[in-house]
């Protein structure tokens, strides 16, 4: 394997040398060469992440045709995207569902090959696969539960942890966010609104086909999803950031160090009105030490300035929680 990536290295390295001598007309420096080469160079995933990758799509995607063979299909309870199309076809055919579920996300996994890179389209096809088989093996399965609430609730999230966990690893389970992606660069719509007008058009469809009722239990079921996608991918344990200004920097920060066991860096800042020169207090915490992340700041200097904001994900660097004496 690393022979391969010395030689993709090399190919790539005489192609930016010549690239760079013809655009400059002077020889580049061999040094920056190579370090600009490495960062480009796409390393292969080793065995183990592979292997943890591959458990976590293979799990998401049988958690998400439970969702929908055990819980919403036998209750008429769509999904939206790709998935509700093929509730509705399947539904209205009598065939598979898992026959429509690979073969409309199929031209999803090119786009996606072409817009995100082979990796993701790799790891999106084995996704959809498993989930593919998994709704055939399922389907005999009889409904978990038939009141309907249950069903909508349970169902989406059961289906929005599936989704979740093969999104955090780098995958995908429906096609049409994919497609959003797509169609953002040409028209004047975010990706949220190019999937909201798709999926308002599919519970559309799910109204007629099956009832009013259950669209709307669909769209219930959407939004339950919806929101477990984002917990399995940001976590319960959300982490926030904090930005202080204050004259009494020093004290705070020393307060913050000793009696939340938090780090702090200190950066340096100019007022754009007075020109003053500030010192800015950053630091992260969880959302448990807010409150009295507050309360230090207001003991200290009651006239600090005190910005929060939430943080997806943190890594790196010294955020592990320090015993508090």
């Amino acid at each position: 394997m690393e022979k391969n990536y010395n030689r993709k290295i090399d190919h790539k390295k005489s192609n930016y040398r010549r690239k760079e001598q013809n655009t400059h007309g002077e020889k580049p420096d061999q040094n920056v060469s190579e370090q600009v080469l490495k960062a480009m160079a796409h390393r292969r995933l080793t065995r183990g992440k592979k292997l943890k990758r591959g458990f976590f799509f293979t799990l998401g995607a049988i958690l998400m045709a439970m969702g929908i063979e055990v819980f919403l299909v036998p209750n008429g309870i769509m999904d939206g995207g790709i998935v509700g199309i093929s509730i509705i076809l399947s539904h209205l055919s009598g065939a598979q569902l898992g026959l429509f579920l690979f073969f409309l996300n199929v031209p999803f996994f090119f786009i996606g090959y072409k817009q995100i890179g082979k990796t993701f389209a790799i790891s999106t096809l084995f996704a959809i696969s498993v989930l593919s088989i998994s709704t055939y093996f399922l389907h005999p399965v009889p409904a978990f539960t038939a009141d309907m609430l249950l069903a909508t609730v349970f169902g989406g999230m059961i289906l929005g942890a599936g989704v979740g966990m093969v999104i955090r690893y780098g995958g995908s389970l429906d096609g049409t966010e994919i497609l959003a992606i797509l169609l953002n660069k040409k028209t004047p719509f975010s990706v949220g609104e190019i999937i909201m007008f798709f999926n308002i058009f599919i519970f559309a469809a799910g109204g007629f086909v099956f009832s009013w009722e259950k669209a709307m239990y669909s769209i219930l079921a959407y939004f339950i999803a919806f929101k477990t996608i984002d917990i399995v991918i940001e976590g319960l344990n959300e982490s926030k950031s904090a930005w202080i200004i204050s004259d009494q920097h020093k004290e705070i920060g020393d307060a913050i160090l000793a009696r939340l066991g938090r780090g702090v860096t200190y950066l340096q800042g100019e007022g754009a009105y007075t020109g003053d020169n500030k010192k800015v207090i950053f630091t992260v915490i969880t959302r448990l030490e807010e409150a009295k992340l507050k309360s230090i700041v207001e003991e200290l200097d009651e006239s600090a300035f005190l910005a929060v904001a939430n943080i997806a994900e943190v890594r790196g660097g010294r955020f592990k929680k320090r015993d508090i004496h």
